[in-house]
């Protein structure tokens, strides 16, 4: 209900209530009926239910069915093995998952603890949880505000409501109604719950509690809004159902033809289906992709940005809009004095040095004191100036009725008054001209069109006994201006510039003023400027028609936390991948519907570092540019570490297709399929999450966000590496006598074929033999390691008796090293003939544009 509407003596009749507050029967009646002020909270999911979800993966699935049907033909050993690394990969999953769930708990601890209400005429302290509709309260500086209030009297209330606006500048109350259709940040006569009263008092009739209040409504957002998927995490999943379809299709086709050509028997055929299916699912990759994420959490920990799922990592690097607040985040949260008017240089800094509550004492230092964040600007402007403080002899505090301020200071033999305030209120009651005072007021009017907050300054001279009182404020001597705005951050303008040139949209999404938010934009360097859309714009369009304009509009303002959310799902219905920053509860919603949400670490309410995916250490949006970089980077090793996966499975799956299509013997048992999977995946695959971000990583545009994890190209890659690593491997084992040396000589071959195919794929198209090649450390620790695993299969006894190998010798070994050196030398040919037919598309496309 619109209560700011309405009159202080029609809300109370409408909640049957009076100035002196509720009888305490009557609140009892109303607390059974309407129930304690709280939040609800959602029911968390068990530890239990979350390790068991990583089961479900399809890939997992088949595996423990393969596990199960070793169990029941006998082969324990070969049934344990399978299992054991399925419980592995669940067990890291588990452990690496760090999503939070407990935004709300961070609401709950926003509402007041404690509540000062009337009772039949008498204040009385009660539980905030206890306050009913119709409770009047009473609030003082200090007070965590209960409950939304709609306020009855006000004296001096200046009320801070940055949880929810996102502004960190206190709002002066009023408790006369409103007429126009307001937002929250405009509604002056009201007080909502979870906002700190920052100076003043004021009594209020309860008009909401719980769940109807401004927070209860964000609660519901919250649980409302469903988690976004990662684009990994949908990739990933596309790939398992690709490679599940493959399985499922190549098994049934297998068991058909072979069962009517060979009439093969049954168990043989059944093991060899199992050996298909473990050599098909690359089991080592979920761990694998989780190690290099982790690795990019560590980094983007030490540049202040803090990941808490895994996912978000590669999101950061398909982001293809992010969605700003500005204050703090892309300015510096710090109201300054930037531009100054005068003709009295002296004077003016008297005025702003002494005309304030601030500072009390000329022995405190400025960046200690907290306060009005206007009266800091001045002071911190002033400081370096060493001007005395003067003692005041009277005051006329600000207020919004009169819109000035001011002081009464002993001058020699006169007293003066300073005074600041709104420059049309100063200059009216000036001794200028009225031309004189149209000139000064176009000045004015030059600085607000630059969002500027414009003071006025002027002083008047006094008898010495003289008291102060708002009748011997005329004839003013006008002493000039003062333009005061939060500017932006120089890092925040080189992040936007870094940002754009990486094909990525930033746009500001604010509570604040049209003309401020117009004016940060301009100098931040945002594009779509000229056109600013307001929260009460944004209430007038569809759902459709906003998702029309927002790809066109980077400035909004007055918006509320309803608008942030609608405009993150607009820009995601256009397709986009969005990432969200904010710091207040009024962000928490658009914070979890993002696909990243991002959270400020310094000024941040603890409900939005909940709500987000990543936090900022040092609230810098600098930060949020180098943790997209890192996001590449990482994105750039999945897909490497995927290409190089890939083709290994399949060239084990077409072994031993061939072998059942040929009739012969399998020709690696599932023991040493496993064997080769997990010693690759313990080495090698781990050295290219290691490989550093290549040139051209924030100057190229995102990667689509439609693209499926595998692009046509690297599809061909699988295939073709695939055929070269088995068929000259199979042809070489076959040339030996004995099985145990010929499935040895296989196991080697593609191993060794794994190692030098790495190699290959630490550059898509570009010749892997480069300078990065040296700098990656953890690639050689990784051959090393590799070498010592693989001799120890082929050379130890108790090696040779587990996975059925025997030793080679050197001359054995020469035949198998050209086969992988051919196989390197063919990957690399066609890199460089790949990387030509690229160039040449791309400058016919431009040219066709």
């Amino acid at each position: 209900m619109t209560w700011y509407k309405e009159t202080a003596e029609q809300t109370m009749n409408k909640l049957k209530t009076t100035k002196d507050g509720l009888s305490n029967q009557e609140r009892t009646s109303r607390l059974e009926i309407q129930g304690r002020n709280e939040i609800e909270v959602k029911k968390k999911v068990s530890p239990l239910r979350k390790f068991l979800k990583h089961f479900t993966d399809l890939l997992m699935i088949i595996l423990m069915v393969a596990s199960v049907l070793k169990f029941l033909t006998g082969d324990y050993i070969e049934g344990s093995i399978i299992l054991l690394v399925v419980i592995i990969n669940s067990f890291v999953g588990y452990w690496q998952e760090r999503k939070a769930e407990e935004s709300l708990n961070g609401l709950k601890s926003l509402m007041s603890q404690d509540a000062v209400v009337l009772s039949e005429g008498v204040k009385k302290s009660i539980p905030a949880t206890e306050i009913v509709q119709g409770d009047i309260v009473s609030l003082t500086a200090g007070d965590v505000v209960p409950a939304d209030i709609r306020l009855v009297e006000t004296y001096g209330l200046m009320i801070e409501e940055a949880a929810l606006t996102g502004e960190s500048d206190a709002v002066e109350k009023m408790s006369e109604p409103l007429v126009d259709e307001l937002g929250a940040g405009d509604q002056l006569n009201m007080a909502f719950s979870g906002t700190l009263v920052q100076a003043g008092s004021a009594l209020g009739v309860v008009v909401e509690t719980g769940n109807t209040t401004e927070i209860g409504k964000i609660n519901q957002a919250l649980q409302s809004v469903q988690q976004q998927t990662t684009p990994l995490v949908r990739k990933i999943h596309q790939l398992n159902k690709q490679i599940f379809r493959g399985i499922v299709f190549l098994s049934l086709f297998l068991i058909f033809f072979t069962s009517f050509r060979y009439g093969l028997e049954w168990n043989f055929l059944f093991s060899t289906i199992i050996a298909l299916i473990v050599s098909m699912i690359p089991e080592g990759l979920p761990a694998v992709l989780t190690m290099i994420l982790s690795l990019g959490v560590n980094e983007m920990a030490q540049e202040q940005a803090i990941i808490k799922g895994l996912p978000s990592v590669e999101t950061l690097g398909s982001m293809t809009v992010i969605c700003s607040d500005k204050t703090g985040t892309l300015t510096k949260n710090e109201m300054t004095v930037v531009e100054t008017m005068t003709e009295d240089e002296t004077r003016l800094l008297e005025i702003m040095k002494n005309c304030q509550e601030v500072q009390t004492k000329d022995d405190q230092v400025v960046e200690t004191l907290s306060g009005n964040p206007t009266e800091l600007a001045l002071l911190r402007y002033t400081a370096e100036q060493n001007l005395p403080l003067k003692t005041a002899l009277a005051k006329l505090p600000f207020s919004s009725s009169y819109k000035y301020m001011a002081t009464l200071h002993e001058e020699q033999d006169h007293a003066v008054v300073f005074v600041k305030g709104a420059p049309e209120v100063l200059l009216s009651k000036s001794s200028l001209s009225q031309s004189e005072q149209q000139q000064w007021i176009n000045q004015a009017s030059q600085l607000a069109k630059k969002g500027q907050r414009v003071l006025g300054f002027a002083y008047k001279q006094l008898p010495i006994e003289q008291e102060l009182d708002h009748a011997q404020l005329q004839q003013l001597t006008f002493v000039g201006i003062a333009g005061i705005i939060d500017p932006p951050k120089e890092s925040a303008i080189q992040a936007v510039r870094e940002c754009q040139q990486a094909g990525i949209s930033v746009k500001m999404i604010t509570g604040d003023h049209k003309d401020t938010a117009q004016a940060i934009a301009d100098q931040i360097g945002l594009k779509h400027t000229s056109n600013v859309l307001e929260g009460i714009d944004i209430d007038r369009l569809s759902d459709q028609d906003l998702a029309k304009r927002v790809s066109k509009v980077d400035v909004f303002a007055r918006t509320t936390p309803e608008h942030k959310l609608r405009i993150v799902e607009a820009l995601q219905k256009n397709g986009e991948i969005v990432g969200m920053t904010g710091d207040g509860v009024n962000d928490a919603p658009a914070l979890k519907r993002a696909d990243v949400g991002i959270a400020m670490g310094i000024k941040g309410s603890e409900v939005s570092k909940q709500a987000a995916d990543m936090v900022l250490g040092d609230d810098n949006f600098h930060t949020i540019a180098k943790a997209v970089k890192e996001g590449r980077r990482i994105l750039d090793n999945l897909q490497k570490t995927i290409s190089f996966f890939l083709p290994t499975s399949l060239a084990q799956g077409l072994v031993i297709i061939w072998a059942l299509l040929a009739n012969q013997p399998l020709p690696l048992t599932p023991i040493q399929i496993l064997w080769v999977n997990m010693v690759t995946t313990i080495t090698l695959s781990y050295a290219l999450g290691f490989e550093q971000a290549s040139k051209d990583t924030m100057s190229r545009p995102p990667r689509d966000p439609n693209q499926g994890i595998l692009t046509k190209y690297n599809v061909f890659r699988i295939f073709y590496v695939s055929l070269l690593i088995i068929i000259p491997a199979y042809w070489l084992a076959m040339q030996f006598e004995g099985q145990a040396l010929q499935q040895t000589v296989l196991l080697q071959n593609i191993v060794a074929a794994q190692a030098v195919y790495m190699i290959n794929c630490r550059e898509q198209v570009d010749a892997s033999l480069n300078k990065g090649f040296f700098q990656n450390k953890f690639l050689f620790i990784s051959l090393g390691i590799l070498f010592v695993l693989q001799t120890g299969v082929i050379y130890l006894p108790f090696a040779q008796q587990v996975i059925e190998t025997t030793s080679l010798s050197f001359a054995q070994h020469l035949p198998i090293l050209a086969n992988v050196l051919l196989l390197f030398t063919i990957v690399e040919v066609e890199k460089r003939i790949s990387k030509t037919w690229i160039k040449r598309k791309e400058r016919e496309a431009f040219a066709g544009n």
